[in-house]
């Protein structure tokens, strides 16, 4: 019998990935195109398609029976939409299955980012023996999966999970595409990390003086990487604002763990797994003891192993860096 072969693909807010891959989770032809979501619907899918096209383009004569794609939510799964994401405001209720079915004549189905990273989590990587999983996705957004014996959870529309614009101060800013205050996207998601820097920097120039090097001189390139430079060069303002959103990212966590009881918390994105880099508070840590159970009772919070285009990381942590919250 044939090899069965899926064409996976992610459309994210900064970037579109695909993949040929197996039943076993190998990745078989790859490629990434940068995304463009601030022209039209037609030049995203356009950023889609090469995509999609590079990878046919370099698989040996490979056939994909199916095709999977992840976008950021909120989406419509059963109905293959993307509704009103914040980080694609270039697609509002596009039926990006239909498009992409298509255009390739296979199967399609789409599902909300994190829950196929989740997903992928549970069935390869860091949560593969675990019943009950928490999947968290921290970068250019924040998203979260809620994984039940390897079964995504869906809730009544198929838009469950959207933990990220959960609010943890009602009354702050807003940074948010979703229009709420306060929410956790808002507040400790890449690009909330580098506004929240841009003002201090700006407010206390002084103090900011070694973050502004980083970005050349100018207030408005100063990015999340800026940050993390600055935090590893031992920058004390750094520290302090990647300390904060630590604090914030702990009462966050500490809810859901109050919220769902997961066995384990699966930790990725961009930012989530800089923030659990050696030497920075671990939000983790923090989380147990801000859930009404207290200290010593949730299992763990482990950085995911499968990155955000499928491969393994060469850099996750030994079993000794991966913490146990207590």
């Amino acid at each position: 019998m044939a090899e069965k072969i899926v064409l996976g693909v992610d459309s994210g807010g900064t970037k579109v990935a695909a993949g040929l891959v197996n039943a076993s989770g190998q990745i078989l032809s790859s490629a990434r195109v940068p995304m463009n979501v601030h022209s039209t619907a037609t030049v995203a899918m356009d950023c889609v398609h090469s995509a999609i096209q590079e990878v046919l383009h370099g698989s040996n004569g490979m056939v994909a029976s199916a095709i999977g794609v992840s976008s950021p939510g909120p989406l419509d799964p059963m109905g293959g939409l993307v509704l009103q994401a914040p980080n694609l405001p270039c697609w509002r209720n596009f039926p990006l299955r239909s498009e992409i079915q298509r255009a390739y004549g296979v199967p399609t189905r789409i599902d909300n980012d994190a829950n196929a990273a989740g997903l992928a989590e549970a069935l390869w990587g860091a949560a593969k023996d675990c019943k009950y999983v928490l999947y968290v996705t921290i970068g250019t957004g924040i998203g979260t999966a809620i994984l039940l014996e390897r079964q995504i959870y869906y809730g009544r529309t198929g838009a469950a999970a959207e933990g990220g614009h959960m609010t943890i101060d009602y009354r702050g800013p807003i940074r948010c595409g979703c229009g709420k205050p306060g929410c956790i996207e808002g507040l400790a998601s890449g690009p909330a990390i580098a506004a929240m820097t841009r003002q201090r920097v700006a407010g206390d120039p002084r103090r900011g003086a070694a973050i502004l090097a980083l970005a050349g001189g100018d207030p408005s390139a100063i990015s999340t990487k800026t940050v993390f430079t600055a935090w590893s060069k031992g920058d004390i303002l750094a520290t302090e604002i990647l300390h904060d959103v630590a604090d914030m990212l702990a009462v966050w966590l500490g809810n859901l763990i109050d919220m769902f009881e997961p066995e384990v918390i699966v930790v990725g994105g961009g930012v989530g797994t800089s923030c659990k880099s050696p030497g920075l508070r671990d939000s983790d840590q923090d989380a147990d003891v801000r859930s009404r159970r207290g200290p010593g009772w949730f299992g763990s919070v482990v950085a995911e192993r499968i990155d955000g285009d499928g491969r393994g990381r060469v850099n996750r942590p030994s079993q000794h860096q991966v913490q146990n919250a207590c």
